[in-house]
């Protein structure tokens, strides 16, 4: 009981920076948003998706101990696969994801779902051990990095499922199965650059991600332009 407050002061640290970047987002779908009902399930899909990965990351740390290129490439493609299927199952196999940005936007979602309680869990130890310096370091080191991670690499799944909405379903998963490997390597890349303590490890952190960022608001804009084809009958914007 005594952990109580730490604990909702967590959840509030982990939610906050994600409510914004969720904020900005949702923005650039502000013409024909998402039903609010189905964007606080993807992200609360997104957030139960941190449960599942850390038992299953643990158990590949027994594998492979310590910080080596193989644990992150296997942590990244369990934080990849959960984030897709929590964004893929409870949202964008459903009705609501009826025109090419839906995806774009529901991968999003669950991914700033998936920060938010994962920022609560780093932010929440400092708290524990009466650090509040420590906490608020740790919160605005992650609101800039894991939460554009996050928001990049399950971007790239998501920019995938939206350039080829109005393709047949194979153009899709065959795409899809690519930018998901991109994903991977991407968040794997980046965890190897966070684990070099220096300045070019740092740079080359937040090069990657304001990039990324940066080539996400195009896909944004390109993705705003598609429109269907004449004819759709070979295609679906399933997979």
């Amino acid at each position: 009981m005594t952990h109580i407050p730490t604990i909702i002061f967590a959840l509030l640290g982990g939610l906050a920076p994600a409510l914004i970047w969720l904020a900005f987002w949702l923005r650039e779908d502000h013409k024909d948003p998402e039903p609010r009902m189905r964007i606080v399930k993807t992200f609360l899909a997104g957030s139960a998706a941190v449960i599942l990965v850390l038992p299953l990351q643990k158990f590949v740390d027994s594998l492979f101990p310590g910080q080596t290129p193989v644990t992150f490439l296997l942590w990244a493609t369990l934080e990849e696969g959960f984030k897709f299927a929590a964004a893929y199952f409870v949202a964008i196999r459903s009705l609501d994801d009826n025109e090419p940005l839906d995806p774009l936007v529901y991968m999003i979602v669950a991914a700033l779902g998936f920060v938010a309680l994962e920022n609560a869990l780093f932010i929440f130890n400092p708290l524990l051990q009466k650090d509040i310096a420590g906490s608020v370091i740790t919160g605005n080191l992650r609101f800039i990095g894991a939460s554009l991670l996050h928001t990049v690499s399950s971007s790239v799944i998501g920019s995938a499922l939206a350039l080829s909405f109005y393709k047949t379903k194979r153009e899709r998963k065959i795409l899809v199965s690519i930018a998901f490997v991109a994903a991977v390597l991407i968040h794997t890349v980046f965890n190897l650059f966070i684990i070099e303590q220096n300045d070019l490890g740092t740079f080359l952190t937040f090069a990657t991600v304001w990039s990324g960022i940066t080539m996400l608001m195009l896909i944004f804009e390109k993705v705003k332009t598609l429109v269907p084809p004449i004819s759709t009958a070979d295609s679906s914007p399933q997979i």
